[in-house]
């Protein structure tokens, strides 16, 4: 904790409020999202597909709209985007509080998924920026110890905050998001972009998509880097599913347990691992070996999915524990490098919505990848959904490889001209 402490005191007081700021968004988001299709289906009654329904807007807006976000970032200021974004998702989480028809839930879902999309690029490019070349992977490694303690301490407070009802819940997670933008309104320097002062205030749109679109090396990255996004939203797909296999209807205890491994994993091992790479190697290399991490992590699963009687559910509670703890270091491994990645492959120009169209992509790999996943579960054929998962974890890392050997993952010089 004390070296965290130092760490922290080490940056700038614009980079502490950003990692301050990321600790309070995911505490008010995990505070209410993880009960809402419970409320939906239960405390309004409503029907399991008008559930999938407002689960999905929300997603969808947030995934759709990242291009957006990150594009807006650029043209008018991170700070706007980040103001905007936790005031958009105060309204939103608010109306949660108070509506009950289907058309206005769906509504404040989509506001909701709006306000991750405008502030998530901008908030990524604002420490990016803040933090500079030399310090850019220690502040995503630091920044995301704040990500994971706000995912484990968020769940934990909402499920207090129910003792009372779901109003209080969605009130609270809404008080959240209202201090920050008030906090931030104040304390957060207002910082422009530096390529706008370049460049010109009204650069066209379209320009800025066409130079990524014609940027080779980052829509490999990406490509590259999807499997890792698929193989992280295994936690709330898979291994819910597998702990149902062992459990049945009571998955609960086990499922929120593997949350709690997971955040306590990350914030174990982020700093250590990031400092561990630094020293030992590239940030390619580091890259590679977090995804192959996060590949292996599916292969304690295997022996877990045959057998009976105790010794089967033994096998498969520890099969999950262990695939909960190696995604999260896999992913805190790779996780500061991949971002300094993105920051490069841009050329330090347009970061804000290079970082909208990457979560865009991502977006779209986990919606594929978990159609994939439940068609593999269907089959019937028990170890098949580990072992490709586990294969599409390797597969990623040796394309990554691929990529640094053929000189794709080098600082971008030139795709910014593409667009002429």
């Amino acid at each position: 904790m004390r070296g965290l402490r130092d760490r922290v005191r080490s940056f700038d007081p614009a980079v502490r409020l950003l990692m301050a700021n990321q600790f309070a968004i995911n505490l008010g988001f995990y505070m209410l999202m993880p009960y809402l299709a419970d409320h939906l289906a239960h405390g309004l009654g409503l029907a399991a597909w008008a559930v999938g329904l407002v689960l999905g807007v929300r997603n969808l807006s947030q995934q759709g709209m990242f291009l957006i976000g990150g594009t807006l970032a650029d043209r008018y200021g991170c700070k706007p985007m980040i103001l905007a974004g936790c005031a958009l998702r105060t309204v939103a989480f608010a109306l949660l509080a108070v509506v009950q028809s289907l058309p206005a839930l769906v509504v404040a879902s989509a506001l909701t998924g709006l306000a991750g999309a405008l502030f998530n690029p901008a908030v990524r490019a604002y420490l990016a920026a803040e933090a500079g070349p030399e310090r850019r992977v220690e502040a995503f490694a630091t920044f995301n110890v704040f990500y994971q303690a706000g995912i484990l301490v968020g769940p934990l407070a909402g499920l207090a905050l129910l003792a009372w009802n779901f109003t209080a819940v969605c009130l609270a997670a809404a008080g959240v998001f209202g201090a920050l933008a008030a906090l931030q309104a104040r304390a957060l320097p207002a910082r422009a972009p530096a390529d706008r002062a370049a460049e010109g205030a009204w650069r066209s749109v379209l320009r800025d998509w066409r130079s990524i679109a014609g940027n080779r090396p980052f829509l490999l990255f990406s490509v590259a880097m999807s499997g890792s996004y698929v193989l992280a939203f295994q936690v709330y797909l898979a291994l819910p599913l597998r702990a149902r296999e062992l459990f049945g209807e009571r998955t609960g205890l086990v499922t929120g347990a593997v949350f709690v491994v997971s955040a306590l994993a990350a914030l174990s091992g982020q700093l250590k691992l990031t400092d561990w790479a630094k020293r030992t190697l590239s940030g390619p290399a580091a890259i590679s070996w977090g995804l192959a991490v996060m590949g292996a992590a599916f292969l304690p699963l295997l022996p877990g999915s045959h057998g009976n009687g105790a010794l089967r559910t033994a096998v498969g509670v520890a099969g999950l524990v262990a695939c909960a703890a190696l995604l999260a270091w896999g992913g805190a491994l790779l996780y500061p490098f991949e971002m300094d990645t993105v920051v490069r492959l841009s050329g330090e120009k347009l970061v804000a919505t290079y970082y909208g169209a990457y979560n865009t992509a991502s977006g779209v790999a986990i919606a594929a990848g978990n159609l994939a996943v439940g068609a593999l579960f269907d089959t019937g054929v028990t170890w098949l959904p580990w072992a490709v998962l586990a294969a599409t974890g390797l597969a990623c890392a040796a394309a990554v490889l691929a990529l640094d050997r053929g000189g794709h993952l080098r600082p971008a010089v030139r795709e910014h001209a593409l667009a002429g």
